[in-house]
């Protein structure tokens, strides 16, 4: 089982990214994934999440309305497109996955409940 997270760099406050998390060895189209984040002296935070039957996006309030999240089987892979981006989403950003099928919400304030966590990918907003 494997989650590689990729995408991050250096953008000027108001920009966008996109960051990547490519899963293999395991089933993905039954799996719940999701995003979190680390920023440095902080704890980790559930970003968003996104679940496996209906692909239904659930979202922190910090992000709400910037960040989008996206899923393609296929290519097993979760997208999350960050726009209007500030300083304080400056943190190593993170996916995981979960069997999880009902109450995906929960996932964001649980992230006890994910597995496999990636090595992380550093996005870092300038002023």
């Amino acid at each position: 089982v494997q989650l590689v997270e990729s995408g991050g760099g250096l953008v000027q406050a108001g920009g966008s990214l996109r960051l990547s998390c490519v899963a293999s060895g395991f089933s993905f189209d039954d799996s719940a994934i999701g995003w979190f984040r680390r920023a440095p002296g902080k704890e980790r935070e559930g970003v968003s999440c996104i679940g496996a039957i209906d692909g239904t996006p659930y979202y922190a309030d910090s992000v709400k309305g910037r960040f989008i999240i996206s899923r393609d089987n296929a290519k097993t892979t979760v997208y999350l497109d960050m726009t209007s981006l500030n300083t304080d989403d400056t943190a190593v950003y993170f996916c995981a996955f979960s069997w999880r099928t009902s109450n995906v919400d929960i996932l964001l304030s649980r992230p006890d409940l994910l597995a496999s966590w990636g090595q992380g990918t550093q996005v870092t907003v300038s002023s």
